[in-house]
């Protein structure tokens, strides 16, 4: 569902303002059945990771078979590109873009450490750029700031998720930062990204693209932010990691709305 918000985010702001009720739907459906889709497919070549990890759920328990799971994948995704074809052949091809990979990323890249980063973070940052395109609003220079704070979030995230994560990772062979490079070092990357992010988010402010309904919000957001990376580099156990990393994805929707607000005020 939030891949189908993001996309609603990505329409406001880049059409500075609500869009037809028809296009919205037409979006969060895209953004929502895609997503899903995605989620799909990763349960199916997580299979031998989830039979040690979580054999209770269907597919690895076995009440749902590897056909069954390639099936709803392929349906979800197709309905995806249909709600996307409805918005027109841009948002079509783009969406087409994000399924390859998404797949390529569940199928072969998962392990491949930085590079797989990289792609979930610009699927993610894809969703608001997908809402962009879907009203024509990709030559706002806001929705790229906008895109551009996703994906450094979300880069870091992956990057201190994969510190907190060494172990199971050494087990399925992931060539994550942390492992290759070590704990601290990954951190530190995080940490760079995460200035970088507080750095964008002052752009609109500084272009006097947005107001003050943006700056209170985006300011404690920043905020926020910058304390829950403190906490996480100072935790001391991976589980204390992981709820700090659970805690930044939360002020994220804090940035969101801060941009929709400033957008619509």
């Amino acid at each position: 569902m939030i891949a189908g918000v993001c996309v609603i985010a990505g329409q406001i702001v880049s059409h500075t303002g609500l869009p037809s009720l028809m296009t919205v739907t037409y979006g969060f459906l895209a953004g929502f059945f895609l997503s899903a889709s995605a989620m799909v497919s990763n349960d199916y070549f997580d299979l031998e990771v989830d039979l040690v990890d979580k054999p209770h759920r269907p597919f690895p328990s076995g009440r749902v078979s590897g056909w069954e799971v390639l099936a709803i994948a392929a349906v979800l995704a197709a309905l995806g590109l249909v709600m996307a074809a409805l918005l027109g052949s841009t948002p079509l091809a783009f969406a087409a873009v994000i399924l390859i990979i998404g797949l390529l990323y569940n199928w072969r890249l998962k392990e491949s450490g930085p590079l797989g980063n990289m792609m979930v973070a610009f699927s993610v940052a894809s969703t608001f750029l997908f809402g962009g395109i879907s009203v024509g609003g990709l030559n706002d220079p806001l929705i790229w700031v906008f895109a551009s704070i996703a994906f450094l979030f979300n880069l870091a995230a992956e990057i201190s998720s994969g510190a907190m994560d060494m172990e199971g990772d050494r087990l399925r062979g992931s060539r994550s930062i942390a492992i290759v490079h070590g704990k601290e070092f990954a951190l530190r990357v995080a940490g760079v990204l995460t200035v970088a992010i507080v750095i964008l988010t002052f752009i609109p402010i500084g272009a006097g693209w947005l107001g003050w309904a943006y700056v209170v919000p985006v300011i404690a957001a920043d905020l926020m932010l910058l304390l829950h990376y403190q906490r996480l580099r100072s935790s001391s156990m991976p589980d204390e990691g992981r709820e700090e990393i659970r805690k930044m994805y939360l002020v994220m929707t804090v940035f969101i709305l801060a941009f929709i607000i400033g957008t619509l005020l």
